[in-house]
Protein backbone atom coordinates (compact mmCIF):
# COMPACT_ATOMS: atom_id res chain seq x y z
CA UNK A 1 0.00 0.00 0.00
CA UNK A 2 1.48 3.33 -0.59
CA UNK A 3 0.89 7.24 1.27
CA UNK A 4 -1.93 7.51 -1.98
CA UNK A 5 -3.95 4.47 -1.59
CA UNK A 6 -3.80 4.75 2.19
CA UNK A 7 -7.81 4.93 3.29
CA UNK A 8 -7.16 8.30 5.55
CA UNK A 9 -5.52 9.89 2.73
CA UNK A 10 -6.97 13.41 1.76
CA UNK A 11 -5.08 15.31 -0.96
CA UNK A 12 -2.46 15.74 1.63
CA UNK A 13 0.28 18.39 0.49
CA UNK A 14 2.94 16.43 1.42
CA UNK A 15 4.19 13.47 3.47
CA UNK A 16 7.50 13.40 4.73
CA UNK A 17 9.04 9.91 6.20
CA UNK A 18 12.16 11.16 8.67
CA UNK A 19 15.42 9.04 9.78
CA UNK A 20 18.32 9.28 11.35
CA UNK A 21 20.66 6.10 12.37
CA UNK A 22 22.86 7.53 14.55
CA UNK A 23 19.34 8.19 17.03
CA UNK A 24 17.23 5.55 15.22
CA UNK A 25 14.69 8.21 14.67
CA UNK A 26 11.68 7.22 13.08
CA UNK A 27 8.88 9.51 12.26
CA UNK A 28 6.40 11.11 9.49
CA UNK A 29 5.36 14.59 8.93
CA UNK A 30 2.23 15.19 7.63
CA UNK A 31 1.70 18.33 6.34
CA UNK A 32 -2.19 18.55 5.06
CA UNK A 33 -3.13 22.03 4.09
CA UNK A 34 -0.97 25.37 4.60
CA UNK A 35 -4.09 27.87 2.85
CA UNK A 36 -4.66 29.76 5.84
CA UNK A 37 -0.98 29.42 6.95
CA UNK A 38 2.22 27.16 8.49
CA UNK A 39 0.70 23.26 9.16
CA UNK A 40 0.48 23.57 12.74
CA UNK A 41 0.00 20.19 14.87
CA UNK A 42 1.72 18.87 17.69
CA UNK A 43 4.03 16.32 17.74
CA UNK A 44 3.15 12.63 18.98
CA UNK A 45 5.70 9.98 20.52
CA UNK A 46 4.30 6.56 20.43
CA UNK A 47 4.55 2.83 20.05
CA UNK A 48 2.79 1.78 16.86
CA UNK A 49 2.26 -1.63 16.55
CA UNK A 50 3.19 -1.54 12.46
CA UNK A 51 4.49 1.68 10.14
CA UNK A 52 0.84 1.17 8.33
CA UNK A 53 -1.05 2.17 11.76
CA UNK A 54 1.90 5.48 12.26
CA UNK A 55 0.54 6.69 8.70
CA UNK A 56 -2.53 6.29 9.43
CA UNK A 57 -2.19 8.11 12.98
CA UNK A 58 0.03 11.00 11.00
CA UNK A 59 -2.99 11.31 7.97
CA UNK A 60 -6.11 11.57 10.75
CA UNK A 61 -4.32 14.46 12.72
CA UNK A 62 -3.29 16.16 10.32
CA UNK A 63 -6.37 17.03 8.81
CA UNK A 64 -8.17 16.99 11.75
CA UNK A 65 -5.51 20.22 12.58
CA UNK A 66 -6.74 21.48 9.46
CA UNK A 67 -10.37 21.71 9.91
CA UNK A 68 -9.97 22.31 13.95
CA UNK A 69 -7.94 25.25 12.86
CA UNK A 70 -10.60 26.68 9.95
CA UNK A 71 -13.52 25.79 12.05
CA UNK A 72 -11.78 28.03 14.71
CA UNK A 73 -10.38 30.64 11.93
CA UNK A 74 -6.63 30.74 13.26
CA UNK A 75 -4.30 31.86 10.70
CA UNK A 76 -2.79 28.41 10.21
CA UNK A 77 -3.04 25.18 8.59
CA UNK A 78 -3.03 21.47 9.71
CA UNK A 79 0.30 19.29 10.02
CA UNK A 80 1.17 16.19 12.19
CA UNK A 81 4.44 14.79 13.22
CA UNK A 82 4.68 11.00 14.79
CA UNK A 83 7.62 9.72 15.99
CA UNK A 84 7.71 5.60 16.56
CA UNK A 85 8.53 3.98 19.72
CA UNK A 86 8.15 4.24 23.03
CA UNK A 87 9.15 7.16 24.73
CA UNK A 88 10.18 6.08 27.84
CA UNK A 89 12.99 4.03 26.15
CA UNK A 90 13.86 5.46 23.21
CA UNK A 91 13.59 9.34 23.52
CA UNK A 92 16.65 11.12 24.16
CA UNK A 93 18.25 14.80 23.30
CA UNK A 94 19.77 13.46 20.78
CA UNK A 95 16.67 12.13 18.87
CA UNK A 96 14.93 15.21 19.76
CA UNK A 97 17.67 17.57 18.38
CA UNK A 98 17.69 15.05 14.72
CA UNK A 99 13.95 15.50 14.93
CA UNK A 100 14.42 19.32 14.93
CA UNK A 101 16.70 19.30 12.08
CA UNK A 102 13.92 17.34 9.62
CA UNK A 103 11.92 20.10 10.87
CA UNK A 104 14.14 22.84 9.93
CA UNK A 105 14.80 21.21 6.60
CA UNK A 106 10.92 22.12 6.14
CA UNK A 107 11.33 25.69 6.02
CA UNK A 108 8.54 26.75 7.98
CA UNK A 109 5.54 24.92 6.68
CA UNK A 110 5.30 22.41 9.82
CA UNK A 111 5.61 23.78 12.74
CA UNK A 112 5.46 21.24 15.75
CA UNK A 113 3.86 21.38 19.44
CA UNK A 114 3.36 19.59 22.38
CA UNK A 115 1.41 15.98 21.81
CA UNK A 116 0.90 12.56 23.49
CA UNK A 117 4.51 11.65 25.02
CA UNK A 118 6.10 15.11 24.12
CA UNK A 119 6.40 17.54 26.73
CA UNK A 120 7.31 21.49 26.58
CA UNK A 121 10.57 20.53 28.25
CA UNK A 122 11.63 18.32 24.98
CA UNK A 123 10.39 21.06 22.80
CA UNK A 124 12.80 23.38 24.66
CA UNK A 125 15.65 20.81 22.64
CA UNK A 126 13.96 20.66 19.07
CA UNK A 127 13.96 24.70 19.44
CA UNK A 128 17.87 24.30 19.59
CA UNK A 129 17.77 23.13 16.40
CA UNK A 130 14.82 24.97 14.76
CA UNK A 131 12.46 27.96 15.93
CA UNK A 132 9.20 26.13 14.17
CA UNK A 133 8.47 24.99 17.74
CA UNK A 134 5.11 26.51 19.85
CA UNK A 135 3.75 25.98 23.15
CA UNK A 136 7.40 26.21 24.88
CA UNK A 137 7.27 26.76 28.59
CA UNK A 138 7.94 30.23 28.66
CA UNK A 139 5.10 31.20 26.36
CA UNK A 140 1.75 29.01 26.46
CA UNK A 141 3.21 26.09 27.61
CA UNK A 142 1.36 23.05 28.37
CA UNK A 143 -1.96 24.07 26.04
CA UNK A 144 -3.77 20.75 28.13
CA UNK A 145 -5.04 23.47 30.63
CA UNK A 146 -6.57 25.14 27.80
CA UNK A 147 -7.85 22.48 25.96
CA UNK A 148 -9.65 21.12 29.07
CA UNK A 149 -11.50 24.63 29.32
CA UNK A 150 -12.74 24.50 25.80
CA UNK A 151 -14.16 20.83 26.82
CA UNK A 152 -15.68 21.82 29.73
CA UNK A 153 -17.69 24.99 27.88
CA UNK A 154 -18.40 22.79 25.02
CA UNK A 155 -19.58 20.04 27.61
CA UNK A 156 -21.85 22.45 29.73
CA UNK A 157 -23.35 23.91 26.64
CA UNK A 158 -23.55 20.28 24.92
CA UNK A 159 -25.38 19.05 28.33
CA UNK A 160 -27.66 22.45 28.10
CA UNK A 161 -28.85 21.41 24.49
CA UNK A 162 -29.90 17.72 25.03
CA UNK A 163 -30.36 17.50 28.73
CA UNK A 164 -31.73 21.12 29.76
CA UNK A 165 -29.46 20.99 32.03
CA UNK A 166 -28.65 25.21 33.39
CA UNK A 167 -25.40 23.95 35.20
CA UNK A 168 -23.82 20.54 35.55
CA UNK A 169 -24.20 20.32 39.61
CA UNK A 170 -25.50 16.72 39.48
CA UNK A 171 -24.65 15.49 35.84
CA UNK A 172 -23.93 12.40 35.31
CA UNK A 173 -20.16 12.41 33.35
CA UNK A 174 -18.21 9.29 32.33
CA UNK A 175 -14.47 10.35 31.75
CA UNK A 176 -12.69 7.75 29.68
CA UNK A 177 -8.77 8.80 30.40
CA UNK A 178 -7.02 10.32 32.93
CA UNK A 179 -4.08 12.11 31.05
CA UNK A 180 -3.35 15.62 31.39
CA UNK A 181 -6.57 16.60 29.30
CA UNK A 182 -8.88 14.19 31.10
CA UNK A 183 -7.49 15.05 34.67
CA UNK A 184 -7.89 18.78 34.19
CA UNK A 185 -11.68 18.35 32.98
CA UNK A 186 -12.62 15.93 35.87
CA UNK A 187 -11.35 18.56 38.13
CA UNK A 188 -13.72 21.40 36.84
CA UNK A 189 -16.56 19.02 36.73
CA UNK A 190 -16.22 18.23 40.00
CA UNK A 191 -15.73 22.03 40.92
CA UNK A 192 -19.25 22.61 39.17
CA UNK A 193 -20.68 19.86 40.74
CA UNK A 194 -20.72 16.97 38.45
CA UNK A 195 -20.88 13.31 39.23
CA UNK A 196 -17.95 11.53 37.62
CA UNK A 197 -17.34 7.84 36.54
CA UNK A 198 -13.75 7.30 35.84
CA UNK A 199 -11.54 4.85 33.62
CA UNK A 200 -7.76 4.95 32.58
CA UNK A 201 -5.46 2.24 31.82
CA UNK A 202 -3.10 3.69 35.05
CA UNK A 203 -4.79 2.23 38.56
CA UNK A 204 -3.04 5.38 40.19
CA UNK A 205 -5.01 8.11 38.13
CA UNK A 206 -8.18 6.98 38.80
CA UNK A 207 -7.26 6.28 42.29
CA UNK A 208 -6.39 9.64 42.55
CA UNK A 209 -9.57 10.64 41.23
CA UNK A 210 -11.57 8.40 43.12
CA UNK A 211 -10.07 10.05 46.48
CA UNK A 212 -9.77 13.63 45.39
CA UNK A 213 -12.97 14.18 43.30
CA UNK A 214 -15.42 11.43 44.97
CA UNK A 215 -15.10 9.83 41.44
CA UNK A 216 -16.90 6.41 41.02
CA UNK A 217 -13.90 3.67 39.20
CA UNK A 218 -15.04 1.80 36.49
CA UNK A 219 -13.17 -0.76 33.65
CA UNK A 220 -11.68 0.87 30.62
CA UNK A 221 -14.52 -1.73 29.13
CA UNK A 222 -17.49 -0.70 31.59
CA UNK A 223 -16.58 3.03 30.74
CA UNK A 224 -18.66 3.02 27.65
CA UNK A 225 -21.77 1.12 29.28
CA UNK A 226 -21.65 3.13 32.27
CA UNK A 227 -25.32 5.20 33.39
CA UNK A 228 -24.27 8.48 32.83
CA UNK A 229 -25.61 11.86 30.95
CA UNK A 230 -22.46 12.09 29.32
CA UNK A 231 -19.53 10.22 27.75
CA UNK A 232 -16.07 12.20 27.68
CA UNK A 233 -13.67 10.40 25.67
CA UNK A 234 -10.52 11.80 26.25
CA UNK A 235 -7.90 9.11 25.50
CA UNK A 236 -6.70 8.03 21.76
CA UNK A 237 -8.87 8.26 18.71
CA UNK A 238 -11.67 5.73 16.71
CA UNK A 239 -13.26 4.60 19.94
CA UNK A 240 -17.01 5.42 18.91
CA UNK A 241 -17.41 2.53 16.31
CA UNK A 242 -19.58 -0.15 15.59
CA UNK A 243 -19.16 -2.04 19.17
CA UNK A 244 -19.24 1.19 21.17
CA UNK A 245 -22.05 3.76 19.82
CA UNK A 246 -24.59 0.75 20.70
CA UNK A 247 -23.40 0.29 24.14
CA UNK A 248 -23.36 3.92 25.23
CA UNK A 249 -26.02 4.61 27.62
CA UNK A 250 -25.37 8.75 27.41
CA UNK A 251 -27.15 11.36 25.77
CA UNK A 252 -24.30 13.30 24.80
CA UNK A 253 -20.71 12.44 23.42
CA UNK A 254 -18.18 15.21 24.66
CA UNK A 255 -14.51 15.29 24.76
CA UNK A 256 -11.18 15.79 24.12
CA UNK A 257 -9.61 12.97 22.07
CA UNK A 258 -8.88 13.77 18.57
CA UNK A 259 -10.21 11.43 15.88
CA UNK A 260 -13.09 10.23 17.97
CA UNK A 261 -15.11 8.60 15.17
CA UNK A 262 -13.92 5.51 13.93
CA UNK A 263 -15.22 6.09 10.24
CA UNK A 264 -17.54 9.45 9.25
CA UNK A 265 -20.62 7.31 8.76
CA UNK A 266 -20.35 7.32 12.80
CA UNK A 267 -21.36 10.23 13.12
CA UNK A 268 -24.82 9.47 11.18
CA UNK A 269 -24.97 6.29 13.74
CA UNK A 270 -24.67 8.42 17.11
CA UNK A 271 -27.71 10.60 15.32
CA UNK A 272 -29.53 7.61 14.58
CA UNK A 273 -29.14 6.69 18.33
CA UNK A 274 -30.13 10.25 19.64
CA UNK A 275 -26.83 11.03 21.11
CA UNK A 276 -25.71 14.43 20.91
CA UNK A 277 -22.24 15.21 19.63
CA UNK A 278 -19.64 17.75 20.37
CA UNK A 279 -17.53 17.38 17.51
CA UNK A 280 -13.66 16.51 18.22
CA UNK A 281 -11.92 19.22 16.53
CA UNK A 282 -14.59 21.72 17.57
CA UNK A 283 -14.55 20.71 21.24
CA UNK A 284 -10.88 19.95 21.91
CA UNK A 285 -9.84 23.51 20.11
CA UNK A 286 -8.90 25.03 23.12
CA UNK A 287 -5.37 23.73 22.75
CA UNK A 288 -4.41 25.30 19.05
CA UNK A 289 -6.32 28.52 20.05
CA UNK A 290 -4.12 28.79 23.04
CA UNK A 291 -1.12 28.59 21.18
CA UNK A 292 -2.30 31.00 18.19
CA UNK A 293 -1.97 33.87 21.31
CA UNK A 294 1.57 33.21 21.14
CA UNK A 295 4.34 35.18 19.07
CA UNK A 296 7.08 32.73 18.32
CA UNK A 297 9.10 35.24 16.73
CA UNK A 298 8.89 37.94 20.17
CA UNK A 299 7.98 34.94 22.68
CA UNK A 300 4.85 37.50 23.88
CA UNK A 301 1.74 35.60 24.98
CA UNK A 302 -1.69 37.17 26.10
CA UNK A 303 -3.05 34.81 28.43
CA UNK A 304 -6.27 36.34 29.26
CA UNK A 305 -7.18 36.76 25.59
CA UNK A 306 -6.13 33.70 24.90
CA UNK A 307 -8.60 32.12 27.81
CA UNK A 308 -11.44 34.52 26.49
CA UNK A 309 -10.83 33.30 22.78
CA UNK A 310 -11.22 29.50 23.99
CA UNK A 311 -14.17 30.25 25.57
CA UNK A 312 -15.19 30.57 22.11
CA UNK A 313 -15.90 27.27 21.38
CA UNK A 314 -19.33 27.13 23.05
CA UNK A 315 -20.29 29.54 20.29
CA UNK A 316 -18.82 27.75 17.64
CA UNK A 317 -20.42 24.20 19.01
CA UNK A 318 -23.83 26.35 19.31
CA UNK A 319 -23.55 27.07 15.81
CA UNK A 320 -22.94 23.18 15.03
CA UNK A 321 -25.94 22.25 17.09
CA UNK A 322 -28.17 24.91 15.11
CA UNK A 323 -27.01 24.13 12.09
CA UNK A 324 -27.11 20.21 12.34
CA UNK A 325 -30.46 20.31 14.11
CA UNK A 326 -31.89 22.62 11.15
CA UNK A 327 -30.65 20.82 8.33
CA UNK A 328 -31.40 17.31 9.99
CA UNK A 329 -28.28 16.23 9.44
CA UNK A 330 -25.24 14.96 11.73
CA UNK A 331 -23.10 17.43 14.26
CA UNK A 332 -19.78 15.89 12.29
CA UNK A 333 -21.00 16.40 8.99
CA UNK A 334 -22.05 20.40 9.61
CA UNK A 335 -18.93 20.56 11.42
CA UNK A 336 -16.84 19.29 8.41
CA UNK A 337 -19.07 21.51 6.26
CA UNK A 338 -18.79 25.30 8.08
CA UNK A 339 -14.32 23.68 8.40
CA UNK A 340 -14.26 23.99 4.33
CA UNK A 341 -16.17 26.93 4.01
CA UNK A 342 -14.01 28.66 6.32
CA UNK A 343 -10.98 27.20 4.50
CA UNK A 344 -12.48 28.17 1.25
CA UNK A 345 -12.40 31.32 2.58
CA UNK A 346 -8.35 31.60 2.13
Amino acid sequence: MTVFDAPDYRDHEQVVFVSDAATDLKAIIAIHNTHRGPALGGCRFWAYASEEEAIADALRLSRSMTYKSALARLPLGGGKCVVIGDAATVKTPELLRALGRAIEQLHGRYVTAEDVGVTPEDLRIVREITPHVAGLPETSGDPSPMTARGVFVGLALAAERRLGAETLDGVKVAIQGLGAVGRALAEQLHAAGAKLIVADIRPDAVQRAVVELNAEAVTTDEIFTAKADVFAPCALGAILNDRTIHALKAAVVAGSANNQLARAFHGEELKKHNILYAPDYAINAGGIINIAHENRETGAYDAVAAAAAVDGVADTLAEIFDRAEADNLPTSAVADTIAEERLNEA
